[in-house]
């Protein structure tokens, strides 16, 4: 029987291209000279750490990350911002997170959307994928335009089409 993953990855080489390039872009800007500011990627945490003299400047900082990762490709869904965090000194760092995977409540919320369309295919969780079988392939096709149509508030890419 044909079937499919629904997953939701980024992929991590496109995201180290996109902070070497914002770094790059740190280097060579006139407003970041002689500034301490900093981007660090966390890899094992799937975490963009930005860190400043200021509140403007993170925000700036956090501007050319986010430019550079939708220029690489990155779906933009996938990255979580959190709130800058600014110390009694003025010094301010920022964390962006990477979601990597289908957590459980939005993975019931895919397959749940999949089941009332009344599609042909069975659907069903592993581990942080969903797999969809049907009998023929323009059933999985259907589903995949579907997915695609709606917005599930995270990125999604089909892969693994086993015929």
């Amino acid at each position: 029987m044909p079937s499919f993953d629904i997953t939701s990855e980024v992929n991590k080489q496109e995201l180290d291209n996109a902070i070497n390039q914002a770094r790059k872009e740190l280097v060579a800007r006139f407003d970041f000279r002689g500034s301490n500011a900093s981007i660090e990627l966390d890899l094992k945490e799937s975490k963009i750490k930005l860190a400043a003299e200021d509140a403007v400047r993170v925000r700036a900082l956090h501007d050319m990350v986010i430019g550079k990762l939708s220029k690489r490709g990155v779906d933009l869904r996938n990255v979580e911002r959190k709130d800058p965090a600014i110390s009694p000194l003025g010094h301010a760092t920022q964390e962006l997170l990477i979601k990597q995977g289908l957590d459980g409540d939005k993975a019931k919320e895919i397959v749940k959307a999949i089941k009332e369309q009344n599609f042909k295919v069975q659907s069903a969780l592993q581990e942080r994928q969903i797999r969809v079988t049907g009998k023929n392939r323009d059933d999985l096709q259907a589903v995949i335009a579907f997915c695609r149509s709606r917005d599930f508030d995270v990125g999604l890419s089909f892969g693994n089409f086993r015929d």
